[in-house]
Formats: C-alpha cells, sequence, structure tokens
C-alpha cells in the first residue's frame, strides 16, 4: 500500500470508480468488465487490503484479475467479448455520422486496443 494519504485517496477513487463501471459491465453487453476490474484491482492494492483481498478472492470477479496478475492473460471469451463490442462502438459512430477524422482517431485507438487484446495469451487450464 501506498505511504501518502493523498496517493491512497486517489488510488481509492480510481479502484472504486472502476470497480462500479465494472459491475456496470456485468449487466451491459457493451461495457467492458476485466479491464476495469484489472485497475480497481492494482487500485485496491495501493489504497485497501481488505477490498483487494475481497476482489481478488470473489468467486466470479478474482478469476479474470488472477489471471492477469498470473500470465498476463486473457480468456478467449473475454478476448471475443472485448473486440466485438469495439467493432459495435466504431459501427455505432459510423452508423450515427461522425466525421472522418474522428473516426480516424477512434478506428486507430480501437485497432490498437484491439491488437493488444488479441495478442495476450489464454490462461492456462485450470
Amino acid at each position: 500500500m501506498s505511504d501518502s494519504r493523498f496517493w491512497r485517496m486517489v488510488w481509492s477513487i480510481v479502484a472504486w470508480t472502476s470497480l462500479g463501471l465494472g459491475l456496470i459491465g456485468v449487466f451491459l453487453p457493451v461495457m467492458p468488465t476485466t479491464p476495469f476490474l484489472i485497475v480497481a484491482a492494482f487500485g485496491f492494492a495501493r489504497s485497501n487490503e481488505r477490498i483487494h483481498k475481497w476482489l481478488i478472492e470473489h468467486p466470479q470477479l478474482g478469476p479474470p484479475i488472477a489471471d492477469w496478475e498470473k500470465y498476463g492473460a486473457i480468456s478467449t471469451r473475454a478476448k471475443i467479448t472485448a473486440v466485438l463490442t469495439m467493432a459495435g462502438a466504431f459501427s455505432l459512430s459510423v452508423l450515427i455520422g461522425l466525421r472522418w477524422e474522428l473516426l480516424a482517431i477512434q478506428g486507430a485507438c480501437l485497432a490498437g486496443a484491439a491488437l493488444f487484446v488479441v495478442t495476450r495469451r489464454a490462461p492456462p487450464k485450470h
């Protein structure tokens, strides 16, 4: 945990915000869950050991975090969901008629994110 009270507060805000966004992603298919949970775990590890332990040991939320922390791995299902969500977001932007400059920026960012996600290894079978 961070020694500075200020930094613990900053990490706590980051962690709670990420956890909230991740939990929204559990119920909304267009919102990613795993990246937000990883950021939440990172923030709680620096601000609140009790919540960090709860998150890591949670039966549903903990395994993707553990896979990332132990292996730098993302499950195949999470990869497919992430890429389809990115493609859907980009398609929606095209459908609503965003200017080509914005589409180019969004496309480049999403392509980079998708490339990162799909190039992570899958976790070992348990």
